[in-house]
C-alpha cells in the first residue's frame, strides 16, 4: 500500500474522504471535469441550445412543432445536448417516441404538447429556483407519460446554477455519495436530489464551481464505476478498501493517457484550422478576428490571436446576436471598416448545430452591413454528409435564404499556399467550396 493510501485513517470525517475525492477526479485528464466541464468549446455552445428551446416554444405555440420527434426541432436541440461529450451521451433516449408503450406522451397529445412547451416558457423566462420548481410541481401534476426528470437537461442549459444535469449514472453516483435511494423518472426524487447535490456543492464549492455542470460530471463518473465513493461505514477496512480502489482509479486514469492526447489532438487540429484561416485571411488582406474565448489559445507557440482584432467595430458588437457572433471561429472583415466579408465555423468533433446557430445569428443580425457575408462551415472531409444532414433540418429552413458553403479540410489544406499568394477576395475560397 502506497504512502498516500496510508494516510487515510479511521478518522477522516465524510467531508475529507470526499475531499480526496474530488482532488484525484479533477486531475484526471480523462475525467469529465478535464475532458468536458473545462471543454472550451462547452460554453460556446450554451447560446444555440438556448436558441433551439426557444424554437420549440415557438413551433408548440403556433401548433407547427408536429406530432414526431425525429425530424423535429426539439431533436435537433436534444442531439446537440447528446453531443456534449460523455456526459451527456443518450440524453436523446427520453425523447424518443416509444409506439408500444406510447411514451413521451407529447407527440400525440396536444394538451400535453403545449403543457411542455409552457414549461419551457416559463423556465426560459424565470430567474429563480422557487420559480423553476413551481414550474416543475405544475407539470408534475399533469402525470404526462413518459416525461419526467431527463428535462432537466435541457433546463440545465437554461439555469446552470440551478438545476443540475440528470441520467441514470448521475443518480447512481449521487446515491452511492449520499447512501440515499433516488429513484429513476420521478420528479419529486429529482427535486429532492438536486437540494442534496446542491449542499454537496456547497461544502466543496472552491473544488467545484457554481455551475452544477461539475458536480454533475463528478456524480456521472462515479455512477459510471469510474471512480469509487468513499465509504459510508468509515472502518478500517473498509478505509483501506476505498483507498486501494482510488489508487487503482489513479493507475486506470494513466492507462488512459493515449485517450487523453488524443483528444488533446482533436482539439489542436480545431486550433490549427483556426490559424490556416487566420493567416489566410491576412494575406488576402483583411481584418481578422478570431473567437472571443480562442484569442489566448496558442498553435505553434503562438496565440490564436495575434495580430488581429482586439474588439469587435461597435456596430457589430452593438447588433442584434452580438454575444453569439463574437464567439464564432474565425471572422474576415473588410480592412479597417465594420463590414464582414466571410465566416468560418470550425466543426472538428462538435456539433455542427451550435456553429449554424451562430451563422444564422450574424445573417440575421439586423445589418446591411453582413448581408453579402460568405459563410461558411469548415470541416473535415468525412463529415460532408453530417454537415448537410444538418442544413437539411426543419430547425434550419431559413438556411435555403442564405449562401452557407461546406470548406472541407482536404481543399482549405491543398489550395490555402496559393489562394495567399495569387487570391483576392473570396473567389477562390468559395471555388474550393461545396
Amino acid at each position: 500500500m502506497t504512502a498516500q493510501i496510508d494516510t487515510l485513517s479511521i478518522g477522516d470525517d465524510s467531508d475529507a474522504l470526499m475531499r480526496r475525492l474530488i482532488i484525484r477526479w479533477r486531475e484526471d485528464q480523462s475525467a469529465t471535469y478535464r475532458s468536458w466541464f473545462l471543454w472550451n468549446e462547452r460554453l460556446k455552445n450554451f447560446r444555440s441550445i438556448r436558441r433551439g428551446i426557444t424554437q420549440v416554444v415557438s413551433e408548440i405555440d403556433r401548433g407547427t412543432f408536429g406530432v414526431a420527434y425525429r425530424g423535429s426541432s426539439l431533436e435537433t436541440v436534444v442531439h446537440s445536448v447528446a453531443e456534449q461529450r460523455q456526459i451527456f451521451k443518450g440524453a436523446d433516449h427520453a425523447f424518443l417516441w416509444k409506439p408500444k408503450l406510447r411514451i413521451p406522451d407529447i407527440y400525440e397529445s396536444p394538451e400535453n404538447q403545449r403543457a411542455f412547451g409552457r414549461l419551457l416558457d416559463a423556465c426560459s423566462c424565470c430567474d429563480t429556483a422557487e420559480e423553476i420548481i413551481g414550474h416543475i410541481h405544475t407539470i408534475d401534476r399533469l402525470k404526462i407519460k413518459g416525461l419526467g426528470p431527463a428535462v432537466a437537461n435541457l433546463l440545465y442549459f437554461l439555469h446552470p446554477t440551478l438545476v443540475p444535469p440528470f441520467n441514470t449514472a448521475i443518480v447512481r453516483g449521487y446515491n452511492a455519495l449520499t447512501g440515499a435511494n433516488v429513484k429513476l423518472g420521478s420528479w419529486e426524487h429529482f427535486l429532492a436530489m438536486r437540494t442534496g447535490i446542491l449542499d454537496l456543492n456547497d461544502r466543496h464549492r472552491e473544488l467545484l464551481s457554481n455551475d452544477l455542470g461539475a458536480i454533475g460530471g463528478l456524480l456521472f463518473d462515479v455512477g459510471a464505476g469510474r471512480y469509487p465513493a468513499p465509504p459510508l461505514d468509515g472502518s478500517g477496512e473498509t478505509l483501506a478498501s476505498w483507498g486501494s480502489r482510488l489508487e487503482a482509479a489513479r493507475e486506470e486514469a494513466r492507462t488512459l493517457s493515449k485517450a487523453a492526447m488524443a483528444q488533446g489532438e482533436s482539439e489542436r487540429t480545431h486550433s490549427e484550422i483556426q490559424s490556416w484561416l487566420r493567416d489566410l485571411g491576412l494575406a488576402l488582406g483583411y481584418d481578422v478576428w478570431i473567437a472571443a474565448n480562442d484569442r489566448g489559445r496558442t498553435f505553434n507557440g503562438t496565440p490564436l490571436g495575434y495580430g488581429c482584432l482586439e474588439r469587435l467595430p461597435a456596430t457589430i458588437a452593438t447588433s442584434k446576436g452580438a454575444d453569439s457572433i463574437r464567439l464564432i471561429d474565425v471572422l474576415w472583415l473588410e480592412k479597417g471598416g465594420d463590414h464582414v466579408a466571410a465566416a468560418f465555423e470550425v466543426e472538428h468533433s462538435t456539433s455542427i448545430y451550435s456553429g449554424i446557430v451562430r451563422m444564422l445569428d450574424l445573417a440575421l443580425s439586423g445589418s446591411d452591413l453582413h448581408a453579402t457575408a460568405g459563410l461558411f462551415l469548415v470541416a473535415p472531409d468525412s463529415r460532408e454528409a453530417d454537415v448537410r444532414t444538418q442544413l437539411q433540418r426543419p430547425a434550419f429552413s431559413r438556411i435555403a435564404d442564405l449562401d452557407i458553403s461546406y470548406l472541407p479540410y482536404g481543399e482549405l489544406e491543398r489550395n490555402r499556399e496559393a489562394i495567399a499568394r495569387f487570391g483576392s477576395g473570396l473567389k477562390a475560397i468559395r471555388a474550393v467550396s461545396r
